[in-house]
């Protein structure tokens, strides 16, 4: 039997459900087909909602949010229920553009030069390291030993390099770790998805060049990187750019809008330009932060993107070929997807714990930070999630296809195991404890007053102190910066109303 051709589309008009949703879904279909504005409200409500409603199930499974969305996405696409059209999908394939310019904003936030020179060249070896041997172990596999097209492996390749720092901080902060260890570790994790960026920008110019034909001359390899330079570049200018816009005086709700304005007009710029916007919105990222020192603006950001996060990770869900992924017919390279998948996942793991080993050896770094840093760069979702869809649209046909239905498969596998694994790590390295007696030191509850207290008297101020952390940790700085700006809102608008009432 001939291979399934990976990029046919499914047979999304099919009327002959069964089950007992099919009435459901028939009326829902009709509703949406009478009008196109209609059909695309409805499909950003249903995927607004069923991504929150899947939350509320995969929360009581301690599994990070990004696992429920693409799942989200699965359940409603054309593979199960069927319940978004199949033009609605295509219609928003800019949601990966816009998606990627705020998290590629984001990360600038973590270059903060003071920062990078004082925490030297170990950090950026170890990180280096770590992302280039995942990318060669990936390569080597595709490439060397399945024998798959040279341009698929150089682009799968390079997104190996990024790391997802969401469900690592996060269980950094379930466990109240801290030391050495973590903060080598929340660098590496910072500093992973610039490498990763770059690696993508290098790996797609390359492979362009050998789709195209140019072959690997001189001229064919520095264009692409004089093109990207120059993003980088022109995102440092909007970056200055941005911060003439934000004087002191400016209102917080003024701020948000102008932050999101300068993303859009640049990601527009970029689309006309057919390059990528991830490089220049980083540049323009640290560029702001390091002339402004305004954190703030990160976290205010960071409160509004989650819809639009959502709603690119249920996207990415819908456009997930599983039919592509479990059957055996289809091939790549005259491999079934799902051994190129099961591979991928293997070797990234190898390839991230050796080149973590490898740094740490190279810096002589702690033994906890050479033997254990590996366990916590498992993790992959976001930038990877986005540089498959950019990678897909470049690549086109059966390969595009291919690699956004392998990384968004192995995704939802890191993003399973990610967390266990940072977990384990951080209890390697013995950067957090459950005994009280270290948690809560003896100068803190005043142990060694006089009279001394009894332990029944110990063990409650303990927990008062343990109980006084959790409320102080219990709004993140996003919601911080977004209840700021309410508060400063309210202000201002009391202000008008009482001199409205003295004329």
């Amino acid at each position: 039997m001939p291979a399934k051709r990976l990029g046919s589309e499914p047979d999304v008009g099919r009327t002959d459900r069964e089950g007992g949703c099919d009435m459901i879904h028939r009326m829902i279909r009709e509703a949406m087909a009478a009008s196109p504005v209609a059909a695309v409200i409805i499909s950003i409500a249903l995927m607004l909602f069923c991504g929150f409603a899947m939350t509320r199930l995969t929360k009581k499974l301690r599994l990070p949010n990004v696992t429920a969305y693409i799942l989200t996405g699965i359940c409603i696409g054309p593979y199960c229920a069927d319940l978004i059209p199949m033009p609605v999908i295509d219609s928003m394939d800019f949601l990966s553009d816009i998606a990627l310019a705020f998290i590629a904003f984001g990360t600038g936030e973590f270059f903060r030069f003071s920062t990078l020179r004082r925490s030297g060249l170990r950090v950026v070896v170890i990180t280096v390291l770590e992302a280039c041997t995942a990318s060669l172990a990936v390569l080597l596999v595709t490439y060397g030993l399945l024998g798959i097209d040279l341009s698929f492996s150089l682009v799968l390749a390079a997104l190996a390099a990024a790391t997802a720092p969401a469900s690592t901080m996060m269980t950094i902060r379930q466990t109240g770790a801290r030391g050495e260890f973590v903060d080598t570790l929340l660098q590496v994790v910072a500093l992973d998805d610039a490498v990763g960026l770059v690696a993508y920008s290098a790996a797609i110019s390359f492979a362009l060049c050998i789709r195209t034909g140019a072959g690997l001359d001189i001229a064919g390899l520095l264009r692409p990187i004089a093109v990207n330079a120059g993003v980088f570049l022109l995102g440092g200018l909007f970056g200055l750019l941005l911060r003439l816009l934000m004087p002191k005086g400016r209102s917080d709700d003024n701020r948000l809008i102008i932050s999101v304005s300068m993303l859009f007009a640049f990601c527009g710029i970029c689309a006309l330009l057919d390059v990528s916007p991830l490089l220049g919105c980083m540049s323009m990222g640290t560029v702001y932060l390091n002339i402004s020192d305004d954190e703030k603006l990160f976290r205010q950001l960071g409160y509004f993107t989650p819809p639009v996060l959502q709603l690119f990770f249920v996207r990415s869900g819908l456009a997930f070929r599983l039919d592509a992924l479990v059957s055996s017919e289809v091939m790549l390279g005259g491999v079934p997807l799902l051994t190129v998948g099961v591979l991928y996942f293997f070797a990234r793991i190898l390839g991230k714990y050796a080149g973590a080993f490898g740094g740490g050896l190279a810096t002589r770094a702690a033994p906890a930070i050479r033997n254990y840093l590996g366990l916590a760069l498992i993790p992959q979702a976001g930038v990877a999630i986005g540089l498959a869809a950019l990678g897909a649209r470049t690549l086109g046909g059966e390969s595009g296809v291919a690699l956004e239905t392998v990384i968004l498969a192995s995704s939802v596998l890191y993003e399973l195991m990610g967390p266990a694994c940072a977990k384990l790590s951080l209890y390697l390295s013995h950067s957090y404890t459950s005994r009280l007696e270290e948690l809560v030191p003896d100068e803190r509850i005043g142990a060694g007053e006089e009279p001394q207290p009894n332990e029944v008297e110990l063990l409650i101020r303990r927990i008062q102190a343990i109980q006084v952390d959790l409320e102080a940790e219990g709004m993140s700085e996003e919601e911080q910066a977004f209840l700021e700006a309410a508060e400063d809102q309210m202000a201002a608008l009391g202000a008008v109303r009482g001199r409205r009432r003295l004329l």
